[in-house]
């Protein structure tokens, strides 16, 4: 009895083990990648010395502070739409450090509730986003892209004065 008893757990256990692995939801997978620019973005806005909000790589191209106040437009327009309040941004008028970052933490606090509403039963729900209709799982994935482009224009502009980006810092894994 015992034997069959080992003989049936052992099968069964190793019938789970070919079950396909459940895989990650789309609305999951979607908020991690907006957490994890959220993070390098405020760390590099945190990073670069109030002087440097000044810095351009090129003269044909953004200060790193007009690349921020870019950032927190482009969210606070794009996360309050889907939150259904249509904001005005202002950021792209500010210089100073201090003004730019409050204004991208607004901004992400803003994101913070579209991305928090975000769930795989909403996910395909049609949304008015820029020019016309998306998803919301769209709308909120084209947010990440574009901060994510964002954060690697930035990134450049840090190694041109020196800094390190916050992506790059060593994270205690032997890096």
């Amino acid at each position: 009895m015992l034997r069959i008893l080992l003989s049936v757990s052992a099968a069964a256990l190793a019938g789970a083990c070919l079950l396909p692995a459940q895989s990650a939801s789309s609305a999951a997978e979607v908020k991690q990648a907006y957490n994890n620019v959220k993070r390098n973005i405020t760390a590099a806005a945190d990073k670069v010395s109030d002087a440097d909000y000044n810095f351009k790589a090129t003269p044909d191209v953004r200060t790193f502070g007009q690349l921020i106040g870019h950032v927190a437009d482009s969210q606070l327009r794009g996360c309050s739409a889907l939150n259904g309040e249509m904001k005005q941004p202002s950021a792209g008028s500010k210089t100073e450090k201090a003004d730019l970052v409050a204004a991208l933490k607004d901004s992400f606090a803003e994101c913070d509730k579209a991305f928090d509403a975000l769930t795989d039963a909403n996910a395909n729900e049609a949304v008015s986003a820029g020019r016309g209709q998306r998803t919301r799982l769209g709308a909120l994935y084209g947010q990440v892209v574009h901060d994510n482009e964002m954060y690697g224009y930035m990134s450049v502009y840090m190694r041109l004065k020196g800094v390190v980006p916050p992506s790059s810092e060593p994270r205690g894994r032997g890096r």
